[in-house]
């Protein structure tokens, strides 16, 4: 009897123990008695304090209070952002990708559209590095070309959105960008005698974009990596496509000095 007592007592005092937990846990949560307008208050005023982290928390918390409301998909675009400024573009993209599988519907789905553009845009950013003269003959495109994948469905799906002027003048700069990439290693390759290699990047950037500054150079290479290799026919051909299509092109004269000064702004 004395056994089976004491083992009622321990199990009311295991009882107590997690009664006083579970009531520790509740008073240690600020937010478990604010309305979900309260907590969306808290995490913009967080966000535009710079806190993201906690703002990030405080938006997951709402997405659960106030699940199935616009409130809700709000919380989760902000949460993205949030990502975003935290530089967790992995995070963002997959908060985005979420939102738009749950809302293909939502009224702010050119928003999302245009923010995973954005995420994508500002990690690709790097590609530009070569400005500081690192090597970048194997660095991934993958960012640039997702990035304008977005913008390209943004505008096309929604052409009179607020949001689809700046998505243009991003995808003319990432076409730029990327025209100029390869043509920055076919440089790379040329200066350092891989003469083919040259002329095989060369020619991807002549054949995969058009009117787009990076093709006067990627010409230029031309002429110079075949008149290396001797081929003179195939020199005087590119030497004539390069005339007509930049008359006086300050490459013959300066050589890749020409292209000292960027033709990109960073946005």
């Amino acid at each position: 009897m004395s056994s089976g007592k004491l083992s009622r007592v321990g199990q009311l005092s295991l009882l107590s123990l997690v009664l006083l937990a579970g009531c520790s846990t509740t008073s240690d949560d600020k937010t478990a008695t604010w309305s979900p307008n309260k907590i969306y208050a808290e995490a913009k005023a967080e966000l535009d304090a710079g806190a993201y982290d906690k703002a990030v928390l405080l938006y997951e918390k709402l997405e659960g209070r106030a699940a199935g409301t616009p409130l809700a998909q709000q919380a989760q675009l902000e949460k993205a952002y949030a990502h975003l400024k935290a530089n967790e573009q992995a995070q963002a993209v997959a908060t985005l990708e979420r939102f738009m599988k749950l809302h293909p519907a939502s009224p702010a789905l050119d928003y999302a559209l245009y923010l995973k553009g954005v995420v994508n845009f500002n990690d690709n950013l790097g590609l530009f590095s070569f400005v500081t003269k690192q090597d970048l003959s194997e660095r991934d495109q993958k960012a640039a070309k997702e990035s304008f994948e977005s913008f390209k469905e943004l505008t096309t799906r929604f052409p009179d959105s607020r949001y689809s002027p700046d998505a243009r003048q991003r995808m003319t700069y990432i076409v730029n960008s990327l025209a100029q990439y390869e043509v920055h290693v076919a440089r790379y390759y040329f200066t350092r005698g891989a003469y083919v290699a040259a002329v095989n990047r060369a020619q991807l950037a002549l054949n995969d974009y058009q009117d787009v500054p990076a093709l006067e150079e990627a010409l230029y290479i031309l002429v110079r990596s075949y008149d290396a290799m001797g081929l003179t026919q195939l020199r005087d051909d590119s030497r004539r496509v390069l005339d007509k299509n930049f008359p006086n092109s300050a490459y013959l004269s300066q050589g890749f000095k020409a292209n000292q000064d960027p033709w990109w702004k960073v946005w």
